[in-house]
């Protein structure tokens, strides 16, 4: 098994659904630029209300991908 390198960034999803739908959506949107993800960490829920109900979830994120080998 070999030794990975990992580099950590921090990204934030949003969604009108709900908190999963918000990390799902950042997730994905992360897989279109970055190689190599591995793993995520929920740091933040955070929401927008207005008159009295939530109408925005955000989801913030760390997520974990490898550093290419170099070959």
């Amino acid at each position: 098994m070999s030794n990975h390198t990992y580099r950590v960034t921090e990204i934030v999803g949003t969604s009108h659904e709900g908190i999963d739908q918000a990390v799902r959506n950042g997730i994905s949107r992360a897989s279109q630029t970055l190689r190599n993800l591995d793993w995520f960490e929920v740091t933040q829920v955070r929401g927008q209300i207005e008159n009295g109900v939530i109408e925005h979830w955000q989801a913030c994120l760390k997520v974990g991908f490898r550093i290419d080998d170099a070959d």
